[in-house]
C-alpha cells in the first residue's frame, strides 16, 4: 500500500504533537515571535520525530512480508539536515544569512549556521552522486536541494508561511505532473509537515531552523523526483533568484507588499495572547 508511509506518519505526528509542545514549553524550550508572544520551539522537532516512529514498523512489514511499504525517499538527506538546524537552533549566535555566518568563517570563529551551509552541501553533492546517474542531472539535482534548504527557512518569518510554500509547490507539481508518486515517496515526511505546520500556523509553536530546514530539504527532494533536466534547470535559477533577493532585500516585506500575496500569508493565522 504506497500511502501506508503517509498515514502511519501523519498518525505519529499527530499523537506526538501535544506531548511535543507540552515538553519544549515546560522546560523553557521558547522564542518570541514576531508580534512578541514566547512560543514553544523548534516544533519542527516533530518531523523527524514522527517520521522515525513510522519508519519501525513500515520497516518491521517490509521485512516480515516483503511488502512495498518502506518508502524512504530522502531519509539520508532529509534526517540529517534536520539535526543541523537543530544544531542551529540550540547553539546559533547573533549572526543572522549567509554573508553573517560568511563573515564569522571567515574570521576563524566557529559559526551553526556556516555549520549548516557547508554540511548541507555536503549532504546535497551525496545524496546526489548515490541517486543521479548523470553528470548534469547530479549538479543540478544537488543546486536544488541546497537553494530550496535555504530559501524555506528564508521564508519563515511569519506563522504557517513555509509550509504554506511547500504545500503550493507540491500542488502545482503533482498538478503539473499529473504523477502523485513523488507525492507517495515523500509521504513519510509530508505527514508532519503538515502537522507541523498547522500548529506553526496557529502559533502553537515555531517551526525553528529544525523545521524550515526539513520543509525545504523535502520540498527540494519534490522536485528532484519530479522535474527533467530542463525543469531542474529553471528550478535552480528561480531558487538562485529567490535567494539572492532574500538575501540583499526582504522577501517579508515583498509578501507585505503584494495584496494577494499579504491575503495568502495571513489565511488561517490567529493571534494569540
Amino acid at each position: 500500500m504506497r500511502a501506508l508511509p503517509l498515514i502511519l506518519s501523519l498518525a505519529a505526528a499527530l499523537a506526538l504533537a501535544p506531548s511535543l509542545v507540552a515538553f519544549l514549553r515546560e522546560n523553557g524550550h521558547v522564542r518570541r515571535n514576531w508580534r512578541g508572544a514566547d512560543l514553544p520551539t523548534p516544533i519542527g522537532l516533530l518531523i523527524p520525530a514522527a517520521a522515525l516512529a513510522a519508519l519501525a514498523p513500515l520497516a518491521l512489514l517490509a521485512g516480515l512480508f516483503d511488502a512495498d511499504t518502506l518508502a524512504i525517499a530522502g531519509l539520508y538527506f532529509v534526517l540529517p539536515v534536520a539535526a543541523l538546524g537543530l544544531a542551529d537552533d540550540a547553539y546559533a549566535g547573533p549572526s543572522r544569512g549567509w554573508r553573517g555566518h560568511g563573515g564569522d568563517a571567515l574570521r576563524g570563529a566557529f559559526s551553526t549556521g556556516a555549520l549548516k551551509a557547508v554540511g548541507t552541501l555536503a549532504l546535497a553533492l551525496a545524496w546526489s552522486a548515490l541517486t543521479q546517474p548523470d553528470p548534469a542531472e547530479f549538479l543540478l539535482a544537488a543546486g536544488v536541494l541546497v537553494l530550496a534548504t535555504n530559501l524555506f527557512n528564508l521564508l519563515d518569518l511569519r506563522p504557517g508561511r513555509s509550509v504554506k510554500g511547500f504545500v503550493l509547490l507540491g500542488a502545482a507539481l503533482t498538478l503539473g505532473s499529473l504523477d502523485v508518486s513523488p507525492l507517495l515517496d515523500l509521504g513519510l515526511w509530508v505527514g508532519p509537515i503538515l502537522v507541523a505546520g498547522w500548529l506553526d500556523l496557529r502559533e502553537r509553536g515555531m517551526l525553528g531552523d529544525t523545521g524550515s530546514n526539513v520543509v525545504g530539504a523535502v520540498a527540494g527532494i519534490w522536485l528532484v523526483l519530479t522535474l527533467d533536466v530542463t525543469g531542474l534547470a529553471i528550478a535552480v535559477a528561480v531558487l538562485a533568484l529567490l535567494t539572492v533577493y532574500g538575501e540583499v532585500r526582504s522577501i517579508n516585506a515583498l509578501v507585505e507588499r503584494a495584496p494577494g500575496l499579504r491575503h495568502l500569508d495571513s489565511l488561517g493565522r490567529v493571534h494569540r495572547a
